[in-house]
């Protein structure tokens, strides 16, 4: 078989890159194209000093079992050195369910920590300096609101003003539906609520950061390169209209946005991809979104290493593959990023292999000298015909989706969907086939090899325990105050205004995350693919 020489993606390698690579594509002036770091359209990052007197964030995620035991993860990590977290939520939390609903059984604590209601945000942080930390972001989407108001609360009860607090919550909902599946409301509604979120954010905690345009999902269930940041600016630029549309200022959200993408192995389309997003999103803001604001324009990125990437067989590869994507990210420009366990392909990460995927970040940060230079990378001729190439590529999507109608009529007539099915299968199809070589999988492989790992596994004991909180908590709160925090809500729901400040009473009342968003499904129906709300 002839080997084809091409990117993750199928982009066409040139043989030898030169300035003709250049030409080819419309860029007569590489030095005036690629711009200035710090200076629209951010081709080369969005800080003119890059790394060197702010380094990126090391912000890993995680959360399991219950929240004392995500707890004694998060302060295990933050002692290690790590500047930000993410929360990984448990599926039931994620898709508006109490531990104690019959469809959580089974699965409470099982991918992230279940948390019910208020006390047990209280449990998450407790002994945590919260200003201290540079970010602390969650893997909210369907339940935008709902983490909104679980912090707030949390923060007024311990007399400590939100705003403080440096907050990201992903809460971008339209990918759900075709690329990861934690969903509730049909999607107008859902999209609704990440509205609603944003405006509140914008008129009461500018601060915080009420959305992470999230492409990793995307990127890992089949999309290409420009895939992953065509569907997820369109997605984005759905939700920013949608705020703009109610007379909020585009100046006052869209300097705190970030994006959430994947950061994969193959390097040099993945220092393409980054530096490409941050120039599509700069057009967009200027042109569809009307500010010529440099901060709205600059996009901040947080990488995720791949997931895709890690292989059950031979798993201590993975810690190369982890590097190689750590790498890609830092040389793209992101402002965090977090890296994958070498275990994560097995199991919930052990303590020893979640300090191990730290120190990569915090090795390449202090001993690979990459701080030292702000985008090493540009003026490459390679890594800038990569760039305009996927640029390009993007907005050929953008334009497509404009005429399907937009990213919901995409996301409801399933076409994004079938879009990156097909990618996946093409993707397998290369596996199988040997074409996309993994190493340990389809070559180097170890006949005799048996796949083991000191697997982490959650307390069984711990699901029961939550169960029994969640119906003591609602054996003893002022039942009659949530109530009628709950009829509130559903009134503010049904008039169509935003329901974040009402849903912020329902939890300082204690009600539960599953009593909350069973309100929202009320009101909206909830979701079935293929079927009727």
């Amino acid at each position: 078989m002839t080997r084809q020489w091409s990117t993750r993606s199928g982009v066409e390698h040139d043989e030898v890159y030169s300035t003709d690579s250049l030409t080819r594509r419309g860029v007569n002036d590489l030095e005036s194209w690629v711009g200035r770091p710090g200076a629209a359209p951010f081709t080369r990052g969005i800080n003119s000093s890059g790394y060197r007197e702010s380094p990126w964030i090391i912000g890993q995620y995680a959360g399991f079992g219950s929240a004392e035991d995500a707890n004694r993860r998060f302060r295990m990590l933050l002692e290690q050195g790590q500047t930000g977290f993410s929360v990984a939520l448990d599926l039931p939390t994620q898709m508006g369910k109490d531990s104690d609903h019959a469809l959580a059984r089974g699965e409470v604590g099982k991918v992230g920590v279940a948390i019910d209601a208020l006390p047990d945000v209280e449990r998450l942080f407790a002994g945590i300096e919260l200003r201290d930390v540079r970010q602390i972001r969650t893997t909210a989407n369907a339940i935008g609101p709902v983490w909104l108001a679980l912090i707030v609360a949390m923060a007024r009860r311990q007399g400590v003003d939100p705003g403080s607090i440096k907050i990201l919550i992903q809460n971008d909902v339209l990918k759900e539906y075709f690329a990861r599946g934690t969903y509730i409301l049909p999607p107008k509604a859902g999209a609704k609520l990440v509205v609603d979120t944003i405006e509140y954010c914008a008129r009461h905690l500018p601060a915080w950061t009420p959305l992470t345009m999230s492409g990793y999902h995307i990127r890992e269930s089949g999309a290409s390169a420009a895939q992953e940041l065509g569907y997820t600016f369109a997605n984005g630029i759905a939700y920013c209209e949608g705020a703009i549309a109610r007379g909020v200022s585009p100046d006052t959200f869209l300097p705190s946005l970030f994006t959430f993408l994947s950061a994969g192995t193959d390097l040099l389309e993945e220092v393409a991809k980054f530096r490409a997003a941050r120039r599509v999103w700069a057009k967009i803001v200027e042109s569809r979104l009307k500010s010529d604001d440099s901060r709205s324009q600059s996009l901040q990125i947080f990488g995720f290493s791949a997931g895709s990437a890690l292989t059950a067989q031979q798993p201590l590869n993975n810690v190369v593959r982890v590097t190689l994507c750590a790498l890609a990210a830092v040389l793209g420009g992101v402002q965090t990023l977090h890296t994958a366990s070498f275990d994560e392909a097995l199991a919930t990460p052990t303590e020893e292999s979640a300090k191990l995927a730290l120190r990569t970040q915090q090795i390449i940060m202090e001993e690979s000298g990459l701080r030292g230079a702000v985008d090493a990378l540009g003026g490459s001729w390679a890594v800038e015909s990569l760039t305009l190439e996927i640029e390009q590529q993007v907005f050929r999507l953008l334009d497509e989706i404009d005429e399907r109608g937009g990213a919901v009529a995409c996301v409801e007539s399933g076409w994004f969907g079938d879009e990156l099915a097909d990618g996946a299968y093409a993707d397998q199809l290369a596996v199988d086939s040997g074409e996309r070589t993994i190493l340990g999988v389809n070559k180097a492989r170890d006949a005799n090899e048996q796949v083991t790992a000191d697997v982490f596994t959650v307390d069984p004991k711990s699901e029961q325990r939550q169960i029994e909180r969640v119906q003591r908590l609602r054996a003893e709160r002022d039942q009659h105050k949530v109530d009628d925090a709950l009829t509130e809500l559903e009134r503010v729901a049904r008039e169509g205004s935003n329901i974040v400040p009402a849903t912020i009473v329902a939890i300082e009342s204690l009600a539960t995350v599953g009593e909350v968003c069973g309100v929202y499904e009320k009101v909206h129906g909830r979701f079935i693919p293929g079927g009727q709300a």
